[in-house]
């Protein structure tokens, strides 16, 4: 770990002070009522990339300005598909060059998650507003030194966990704290994904022309270019994400979280592996259990790829089970089950809303109006789920039942605090904030 001991020790305790903000929603949220122009840079410009600036661009007064990519036939598509909508914005190869241009006010981040951590803090020191994709970080260290540079240098950071922004999963936390499931004994969050196959054995090779493979790789170990770790598939290996786990894992735990007004557990749990797809090309277990321990109730993990058959019939989602009846919550919408007679059942709630619009929107407002603590999914929320996340693959990668010692912000093993720190190489080290 490239941060001290009492920087690090200083960042986990502020953590541990926001984690009202972490495991609760603003009462209230808008969107943008002031139209004054916010303009805005991309930093990776594909997938959720993409999708964050065009749902961002339908906020009156959001302009793009800047593009960046170290895959130029990506960069140039997307230049293309602007400019047929009259927006040309200046392109460039190094996220650098974007942050010194002093017409970005703003950046979304949407590079593989082994990026997040460099792009975030350099983004603060240079004084823009960000909105970065989820998870917020790809180990435990990264994501405290990105809550220190957003505190440091007073940034608007809104992290892409855009459900916070949606008003069904609002409703469902609200009739999770009302009391009337009775006591919760038991919280699962799942994700079951039919479409994630296997992924096939490909041998290395050049990198494609365009792309600067050196620049890709940043802060990860060198290794010949593969197609399997370049473009989405990355986040099936160690390296450069954490699959599932945080893919998937920081959406739906976190309203666990949220639902439990929880904080952090007492020990973590884990089992599984590649049980679908035992010779593919991924890293990452395609079936996993993860078991957290809290004092009265305990949060489970699932997820398996290749299959949809989720429980309670949904592909993904998070059920709250107490003794009068179990909520169960998904992007679609929520519902009640109750058990016996003990409760009225409350039929499916659908959504009504489209929650990355709402949530972009809620971060131009933000970048308007300055009031910080009116973001849906400020960027201690994105750390507390990003670190919740990483603890359960932590407990898989060790083997072990791991204990966290939240006044320390270690773990009680060896093993388990060697993975505290994405490993760093190329000259590229933690940022110190």
């Amino acid at each position: 770990m490239n941060t001290s001991r009492r920087k690090f020790l200083g960042t986990m305790t502020t953590l541990a002070a926001a984690v009202g903000a972490a495991s609760a929603l603003p009462r209230t949220f808008s969107i943008g009522s002031h139209q004054q122009a916010v303009r805005v840079g991309l930093i990776g410009t594909n997938g959720m990339g993409w999708a964050n600036l065009n749902a961002m661009l339908k906020v009156p007064g959001v302009q793009c300005v800047a593009l960046c990519d170290v895959d130029a036939n990506v960069l140039n598509k997307r230049a293309e598909e602007l400019k047929a909508r009259s927006i040309t914005p200046k392109l460039y190869a190094k996220h650098e060059d974007l942050l010194a241009d002093p017409n970005v006010d703003a950046v979304i981040i949407g590079t593989p998650d082994h990026w997040h951590c460099l792009h975030l803090v350099d983004a603060c020191a240079a004084g823009k507003d960000v909105y970065v994709e989820k998870p917020l970080g790809n180990s435990i260290a990264e994501c405290n030194a990105m809550v220190a540079a957003a505190q440091k240098y007073g940034r608007a950071v809104q992290v892409g966990q855009w459900q916070r922004s949606q008003q069904h999963f609002r409703d469902a936390m609200d009739f999770v704290h009302s009391g009337k499931l009775g006591k919760i004994r038991l919280v699962k969050a799942w994700a079951y994904q039919g479409w994630m196959k296997s992924i096939p054995v490909k041998p290395d090779g050049p990198a494609p022309e365009g792309v600067d493979y050196t620049r890709w790789l940043g802060p990860a170990r060198q290794r010949p270019f593969n197609p399997n770790r370049f473009h989405f598939e990355f986040r099936w290996f160690w390296d450069y994400a954490g699959g599932l786990m945080t893919d998937w894992g920081v959406h739906m735990l976190d309203f666990a979280l949220i639902g439990m007004k929880a904080t952090t557990p007492k020990s973590i749990m884990a089992t599984g592996g590649k049980f679908a797809y035992p010779d593919d090309a991924a890293e990452t277990p395609d079936t996993l259990t993860t078991v957290y321990e809290f004092d009265d109730f305990t949060v489970q993990w699932e997820h398996a790829n290749g299959i949809d058959g989720g429980p309670y019939g949904r592909n993904h989602g998070t059920a709250f089970i107490g003794n009068y009846g179990t909520l169960v919550v998904d992007r679609s919408g929520w519902e009640v089950i109750p058990e016996g007679d003990r409760m009225e059942p409350v039929s499916l709630q659908k959504s009504q809303d489209n929650g990355l619009e709402k949530h972009t929107a809620n971060f131009i407002d933000v970048v308007r109006s300055r009031k910080l603590e009116a973001l849906n999914a400020p960027i201690t929320a994105g750390a507390h789920i990003a670190i919740f996340s990483q603890m359960g693959n932590i407990a898989y990668r060790t083997g072990e039942k791991v204990y966290w010692d939240a006044q320390k912000g270690r773990f009680s093993s060896d093993s388990a605090n060697k993975l505290l720190a994405a490993e760093y190489h190329n000259g590229y080290k933690i940022p110190k904030v």
